[in-house]
């Protein structure tokens, strides 16, 4: 049985709006990185922080790779075919057991990865990785407080597997894409 929620404040409704805007620069911001990413090597923001997880770790199982990234098994493999389309990854059978199938970058994919613009990562992993410890906890509580404020609403929303938003993936604090 769900609890109902509290009619929202009147008083607080500017710090919403504030708020808001806030996490529409944030958005734009992930947009505007993408598309300049896309324009300077070819590949989604998306795609080179795969490319760049696989240069790291000398190519990884898809299993792994979707945790590394935090994005749901669907998402990786649907990246993964337009990235070996593309000729940048081949994926291979791994020994005696023929149902692991491991990642590596092909020269092409390297030679990508070592001449592509940062943050591989992208924007908010980068600016995560500028805040202080107390501003990154602030921050994680009160995202943990808006997620849970939204929760009724995120039965209603429908699953898309292979669907990323915008292709930008939200970095691993953040949780699982799905």
């Amino acid at each position: 049985m769900q609890t109902a929620r509290p009619a929202p404040r009147p008083d607080d409704a500017a710090d919403r709006v504030a708020v808001i805007e806030r996490l529409r620069v944030v958005y734009r911001a992930m947009q505007a990185h993408s598309r300049w990413v896309e324009r300077q090597c070819g590949v989604s923001a998306a795609q080179l922080w795969l490319l760049a997880a696989l240069d790291r770790d000398g190519g990884m199982q898809v299993g792994a790779l979707s945790r590394a990234l935090s994005l749901h098994r669907s998402t990786t493999s649907n990246l993964l075919d337009k990235l070996e389309r593309k000729g940048l990854v081949r994926r291979r059978r791994d020994g005696a057991d023929q149902r692991v199938v491991r990642v590596e970058l092909t020269p092409a994919g390297r030679d990508l990865v070592a001449r592509a613009p940062g943050p591989t990562q992208g924007v908010i992993h980068d600016a995560l990785g500028h805040l202080s410890a107390h501003e990154l906890a602030a921050l994680t509580a009160g995202l943990e407080a808006l997620v849970a404020a939204m929760s009724c609403h995120a039965a209603e929303v429908p699953r898309q597997p292979g669907i990323a938003t915008s292709d930008v993936p939200i970095p691993s604090p953040m949780g699982e894409i799905t």
